[in-house]
C-alpha cells in the first residue's frame, strides 16, 4: 500500500534507515526461519530425488537417470519439499515483514514455533498454506532444472571418460 511506502532513495538509504529506524536486528528478522526451511529444502528435495527415480524406472518402465526420469522425479521431489517447508516459508515471511505493535512495541511474532503456533490458532492451520501454488511451481521448477543440469552435466563428464 501506498502509505507503507519506504521510498528509499538507494541501497546506502535502505541500509541507514533500517539500523536507524528499527535497529540492527531488523538486518537478521526472519533468518533462523529461513536457515530451518534452507535445512529441510536440503533434506527432502536431495534425499527424495533418488527415491523417486527407482520408482519411476520401475513403476513407468523409465529409463534410470534419463531426462524424463529426473524430470518427473525432480517435480515430485519439488512437490514433497513445497508441502514439507512451506509453513516455515509463511513463517519466514511473516516474521521478515512484521511490524511492532502501536500500543506495546512488542513484535508479534518471536520464534517459528511460536508464529506457526499463533497462525493456527487465529487463522488455521491450512493458512500456512496460502499461496502454496506458486510456492510449489518456484520449487518444482527450481528442482528440476537443477537436477536436469547436474544429470547432464554428469552424462557429458561420463562420455568423456
Amino acid at each position: 500500500p501506498l502509505a507503507e511506502r519506504r521510498n528509499y532513495t538507494g541501497v546506502f538509504d535502505v541500509v541507514k534507515r533500517i539500523y536507524t529506524e528499527e535497529g540492527v536486528k531488523a538486518f537478521w528478522r526472519g533468518c533462523t526461519p529461513f536457515a530451518q526451511r534452507a535445512a529441510l529444502v536440503g533434506v527432502f528435495q536431495v534425499a527424495t530425488l533418488d527415491q523417486f527415480k527407482e520408482l519411476y524406472a520401475r513403476q513407468l518402465n523409465q529409463k534410470k537417470n534419463s531426462i524424463p526420469n529426473v524430470f518427473c522425479s525432480a517435480m515430485t521431489a519439488g512437490l514433497i519439499y513445497s508441502i514439507a517447508t512451506m509453513p516455515l516459508e509463511a513463517s519466514k515471511n511473516r516474521m521478515a515483514s512484521q511490524k511492532p505493535d502501536a500500543v506495546t512495541g512488542k513484535l508479534p511474532y518471536t520464534s517459528t514455533l511460536q508464529t506457526l503456533r499463533k497462525v493456527s490458532a487465529n487463522e488455521g492451520f491450512l493458512a500456512l498454506y496460502n499461496g502454496f501454488f506458486p510456492y510449489y511451481l518456484r520449487c518444482g521448477g527450481h528442482t528440476v532444472s537443477m537436477f536436469i543440469i547436474v544429470q547432464m552435466m554428469r552424462d557429458f563428464y561420463n562420455s568423456t571418460q
